[in-house]
């Protein structure tokens, strides 16, 4: 089965590879930050929106994580097979 990076070239993919990761620490500092406004707001005005709203970015999250994952996983095959 094809996975949907094999159309990419190494270059690419490098590329690609590089510009998630910098995507993943962003989206992983904001989500943090607003983890901590969250806690906050909570403590001081109960519940509200804001205590809720790292939830909805938690999935966008995770999804460019495993987008790295498989990135990743499709540059260590194409350099395995390179080396064959």
């Amino acid at each position: 089965m094809k996975s949907q990076f094999s159309s990419y070239t190494t270059l690419e993919l490098k590329s690609k590879l590089k510009k998630q990761q910098r995507i993943l620490i962003l989206q992983g500092i904001v989500i943090f930050l607003m983890l901590i406004f969250s806690v906050f707001s909570t403590l001081h005005k109960g519940t509200s929106f804001h205590t809720f709203l790292p939830l909805f970015f938690s999935p966008m999250f995770i999804y460019i994580y495993l987008d790295v994952k498989y990135i990743k996983k499709e540059l260590d095959k194409r350099k395995e097979n390179e080396y064959k």
